[in-house]
């Protein structure tokens, strides 16, 4: 067993689940704010780039699937190839920008977690998979299907006009 403490806590404008953006093309651009505790701000020196992992916990849910249909899909899929908040291990992760920082507190826009969440970690982004060669899984295959959903609406749209 382990245990882990919060660095911090989120400040966002959700305060239920319900009030997330989901399903397919969800924006997720809410601004925000990450409240490291004093005792932590030391860490927070040269962390401005311009994105950072937030690693943070499913402090509200109960249990978990492994098992469930996202709201970007109608098809089951296993936990891990979701971002399902009921997981064995309830840990989220999110990549937010940054805005500004103002001692210990940072100004960021992207968050997808409720009002109080503990944050368990923050690291700068980085990604070394080139844009071309990163898949999706069959994420990428739901994008792909509203895509050519939202176009061929679009056009019947126009055909009517």
């Amino acid at each position: 067993m382990f245990t882990m403490k919060p660095i911090g806590f989120v400040s966002s404008p959700y305060k239920e689940t319900l009030e997330f953006p989901k399903g397919p093309g969800a924006k997720h651009d809410a601004l925000g704010v990450l409240e490291i505790k004093p005792e932590f701000e030391v860490g927070l020196t040269d962390i401005e780039g311009s994105h950072l992992f937030i690693i943070w916990v499913f402090d509200r849910a109960n249990g978990f699937d492994l098992i469930g249909i996202p709201p970007t899909d109608n098809r089951e899929h296993g936990a891990f190839a979701t971002l399902s908040p009921r997981r064995t291990n309830p840990i989220g992760l999110t990549v937010v920008q940054l805005l500004s920082r103002e001692a210990p507190l940072l100004h960021v826009q992207g968050l997808d977690s409720l009002d109080g969440t503990p944050i368990l970690d923050i690291k700068p982004y980085l990604s070394g998979v080139p844009t071309d060669q990163l898949r999706c899984g069959w994420m990428h295959a739901a994008r792909n299907e509203l895509h050519r959903d939202q176009k061929t609406y679009s056009q019947n749209r126009r055909a009517l006009i």
